[in-house]
């Protein structure tokens, strides 16, 4: 016999969009099972207290200066990041299939970076890929046979994933160099529970506030000096960065030093850092600087930002930088699509999440679909981020495609593409209407490595493409963010105690 669906003010009339998963609801527009329980507080409250209650959220946020930097706007490079206030939830199934997918993958990229610095097994066996390997922008052969400390080198992994209209999580990019976003979690999560304390006790919600502290133990699980004595720091590039909020954010709640390049030195392959009491050792940096400005010496020499000599001092093993050298190789867009090959070369293992089906522009079969097909597929540069660098074909004019199939062709190893998925949606607030709307979403959970191996942070980043009817949901395209609840297990369904 069907369950009864709840009574709804909020819920009741939502408009889903057709032919999307619903992240909260059913075909049948009640809330989907695993959620009833968790969501009754807050599917019976009025639109008016909705508004109010956003306001509230959007108060706190301004307060606590939560922004980020979009560098191209014009109007000023400060923004309060937009949020939902209408959770996006992930039920305890879902999420240990996404848990137990993510460890396996990085463990496999780590697996393959170390074979990329090593012995270069997996690229003997498949010409294309060693081609694509040893000509990507972030690949850096002056560390081939460099091992980093504690032998970790994606200390902090920002997966992305996405859900098409048949449920299923697939993995859409890997972001293994300086992944940002997690301030945003765990500032999300403060205003939630702030705002609506009665609904998110209600709903029993896996914390993410002891991110930082977690952290904090990878860091000095990698020091080259032991535990208790081991002084780590953030190195940012100063607050004119996009991310200077999350830098600050994690140095705080981390208990540790935020410092830029100039606050740092290096002497004798050892790294000091400048302080009132004279110098200090380092040990241990959570560097949020790309690689080619970390050290003019070994990288760019007109870097500004990069500390003379850290390269060599890496390289002696006397401090560790996370995330480590060299791996933006492994996220480069053509690279991954050839992870689920990696899982089964290193682990012999099928892979457990799926991922979008890419066709790699540097293989002469793809480059000819591709081109024949831009009004279907989305075409994005191998070594961009941010949502730029990209061509949306279906929505895309016919002098748009015509010359990024231009640009395809002068330089095909620098694109891939991949047919449009449908994104999932997930109620959220429109203020200018007072009701709920479908917008699309994306997730990025982060995953943290130390020797002892990976753990999933039960939570993410859900960021939500705010205009309508847009696919890209990246804040410096004008998206905003969603808490994401992770439900405990034993909390959903008939069987709830």
């Amino acid at each position: 016999m069907a369950e009864e669906p709840l009574p709804s003010s909020l819920f009741s009339g939502y408009p889903s969009a057709p032919g999307t998963y619903d992240e909260l609801l059913d075909l049948g527009g009640h809330l989907r099972l695993p959620f009833r329980r968790a969501l009754a507080p807050l599917a019976s409250a009025s639109p008016d207290a909705i508004t109010r209650w956003q306001a509230l959220a959007e108060r706190a946020l301004l307060n606590q200066g939560v922004t980020f930097s979009v560098y191209a706007d014009s109007r000023g490079t400060e923004k309060i990041f937009p949020f939902c206030l209408v959770p996006r939830l992930v039920s305890a199934e879902d999420f240990s299939h996404v848990e137990r997918g993510l460890e396996q993958r990085v463990r496999a990229l780590g697996m393959f970076l170390d074979d990329v610095y090593g012995e270069q097994r997996i690229l003997a066996e498949d010409p294309l890929l060693r081609e694509l390997v040893l000509g990507a922008k972030h690949h850096l052969p002056m560390l081939r046979g460099l091992r980093p400390l504690g032998g970790v080198r994606i200390h902090v992994a920002g997966i992305d994933l996405v859900r098409g209209p048949d449920g299923v999580f697939r993995v859409l990019e890997d972001n293994l160099r300086t992944p940002s976003g997690v301030s945003y979690v765990l500032e999300n999560r403060i205003v939630s529970k702030r705002v609506l304390p009665k609904v998110f006790e209600e709903a029993r919600v896996h914390p993410v506030e002891h991110y930082p502290a977690r952290l904090s133990e990878v860091l000095r699980s990698v020091s080259p000096a032991p535990h208790d004595d081991t002084y780590a720091v953030v190195l940012t590039p100063g607050h004119y960065n996009s991310a200077y909020f999350e830098h600050s954010f994690l140095a705080r709640t981390m208990g540790l030093e935020l410092v830029e390049p100039a606050d740092l030195y290096v002497d004798d392959d050892r790294v000091f850092l400048r302080t009132t009491r004279g110098p200090r050792r380092v040990h241990v940096i959570y560097r949020r600087i790309d690689d080619a400005f970390l050290d003019p010496e070994a990288f760019r020499p007109d870097s500004l930002l990069g500390v003379r000599g850290l390269v060599r001092a890496y390289a002696k093993g006397n401090v560790a930088l996370a995330n480590a050298l060299g791996n933006g190789v492994a996220d480069d867009k053509a690279v991954y699509a050839f992870v689920p090959q990696m899982i089964r070369f290193y682990l012999a293992e099928e892979p457990i999440l799926a991922q979008v089906h890419t066709f790699v522009c540097a293989r002469d079969e793809d480059l000819r679909y591709v081109k024949d097909h831009l009004d279907r597929l989305v075409v994005k540069s191998v070594d961009e981020a941010g949502g730029y660098g990209m061509l949306m074909g279906p929505t895309a004019s016919a002098a748009e495609r015509d010359s990024f199939r231009r640009r395809i062709e002068a330089e095909p190893r620098r694109f891939v593409a991949q047919e449009r998925l449908e994104l999932s949606t997930c109620p959220t607030w429109d203020g200018a209407a007072g009701a709920l709307v479908p917008r699309r979403v994306d997730l990025r959970p982060y995953v943290l490595t130390s020797p002892a191996g990976p753990w999933v942070l039960p939570g993410g980043l859900s960021r939500v493409a705010l205009v309508p009817g847009s696919y890209v949901v990246n804040s410096s395209q004008g998206g905003g963010s969603k808490d994401t609840w992770v439900l405990k297990a034993n909390t959903s369904g008939r069987n709830d105690p």
